[in-house]
């Protein structure tokens, strides 16, 4: 059986930027599950050869394996979010929640909201605002604006449906870099990510059913 530190040394060794959270021994052919980087990785006891950007797939139930695993080593702690820092929306009775990061000025953000959120119900929002300034300069000025604002809920809908800003300056204090701090420590790196009540993470802008789907596998 491989000593798992050694086999940590070694991967580390050789990838010095990065740190291995896990390594766990699946049940096939002795490969090793090495979470790092976010990703899943596999390799050998003697760190032999490495697959990377591969799944396994099991033939019998077409369940894939590895994004199962990921899903598992990347969830949150839903109860630790600071809430506090995102802008709260109510539908209905606000009876599910849902988390999203995402960018004022994110073209995908923008389409989530206009195509795909105006069909949940029931349902409480929370959004943090997200500034990604490599690719959207000016999106914290624009975040600013929208956290100061009276109605927040109201300011950022009227941005993301109808590119509407509040008048006047961002005369508070917004709590953009608290929110860029704890994008990085749960690795967010794109917008707009979903987290949903019991941890489960979801990329990009996908369909309200698929939204759904999640919301309602969950127990409230």
């Amino acid at each position: 059986m491989a000593d798992e530190a050694n086999l940590k040394k070694m991967i580390e060794a050789s990838y010095p930027k990065y740190k291995v959270e896990s390594i766990k021994k699946t049940s096939y052919s002795g490969l090793y599950e090495v979470f790092m980087g976010g990703q899943i990785v596999y390799t050998d006891e003697k760190f032999s050869f490495l697959i990377a950007e591969g799944r396994i797939v099991d033939p019998k139930t077409k369940k894939d394996v590895t994004g199962e695993r990921l899903e598992d080593l990347t969830k949150i702690d839903f109860s630790s979010l600071p809430l506090a820092s995102a802008i709260k929306t109510i539908k209905g009775d606000g009876s599910r929640k849902l988390v999203v990061f995402s960018d004022v000025d994110c073209p995908f953000c923008k389409r989530l909201e206009q195509n795909e959120f105006t069909h949940l119900n029931n349902i409480t929002i929370y959004t943090f605002l997200f500034p990604i300034e490599k690719l959207h300069p000016d999106a914290k000025n624009k975040s600013r604006l929208i956290w100061c604002a009276k109605d927040r809920s109201k300011a950022w809908l009227d941005w993301s449906l109808n590119e509407a800003l509040p008048s006047g300056k961002a005369n508070c204090e917004a709590p953009t870099e608290q929110v860029l701090e704890l994008g990085s420590k749960l690795g967010i790196t794109s917008t707009p990510t979903l987290i949903f009540s019991d941890g489960k993470r979801m990329l990009g802008a996908q369909s309200y059913k698929e939204i759904e789907k999640v919301l309602n596998s969950i127990k409230l």
